[in-house]
């Protein structure tokens, strides 16, 4: 079998948002979850640019089936998935899976296949069509990691998530932030 992500052995159990739901979230989670803008930008406001972003996995791969689901791709249709760590002096503060079909790297003009150690929401960001679409959550335990993230990240509690699909001229991707416990302290 191919590996379809670095972060997870099986992908997370989401649950949609509903309207209202924040009351549930900790308190701490619901800035991070609500936040309208780039995560990047705010970290960096915060630590200015000492962010830094590690690429863990960056292949073309299936995604999960409910990652397919929320894209409403065919079952064998290959993706660009970007897995990352955005990071402050080596130490992981946000964990990123990103899912985006080639349609919508075409009418990114490419911009989104190549971003080395870009932050994805740098770029996506400046797009003025840009759309929030839908958005789940999650809380994962610390078992639900690879081995190796846990070690690296130094996980060792649940971790609250969330994934949004976003649209660029109607064409969708699906992001998907993972807020480790040193972020949810600002």
């Amino acid at each position: 079998m191919t590996t379809k992500s670095i972060l997870f052995d099986h992908e997370p159990d989401w649950h949609e948002h509903r309207r209202g739901s924040h009351h549930t979230l900790p308190e701490s989670v619901q800035s991070w979850t609500y936040e309208a803008g780039s995560l990047t930008q705010r970290l960096r406001d915060y630590y200015g640019n000492t962010i830094t972003v590690n690429i863990l996995f960056h292949q073309w791969r299936t995604p999960f089936l409910s990652e397919r689901r929320q894209l409403h791709l065919p079952l064998s249709r290959y993706c660009l998935i970007r897995e990352v760590a955005l990071q402050l002096k080596g130490k992981p503060l946000l964990l990123a899976r990103t899912i985006i079909p080639e349609e919508t790297i075409k009418v990114a003009h490419r911009n989104l296949a190549h971003l080395g150690t870009r932050p994805l929401g740098e770029v996506i960001f400046s797009y003025p069509d840009l759309e929030r679409v839908t958005m789940d959550l999650t809380s994962i335990s610390p078992t639900d990691w690879t081995a190796q993230t846990q070690k690296k990240a130094h996980i060792n509690q649940n971790i609250w998530g969330r994934r949004t699909v976003y649209a660029i001229q109607k064409r969708p991707m699906l992001v998907s932030e993972f807020f480790l416990p040193e972020i949810l302290a600002h």
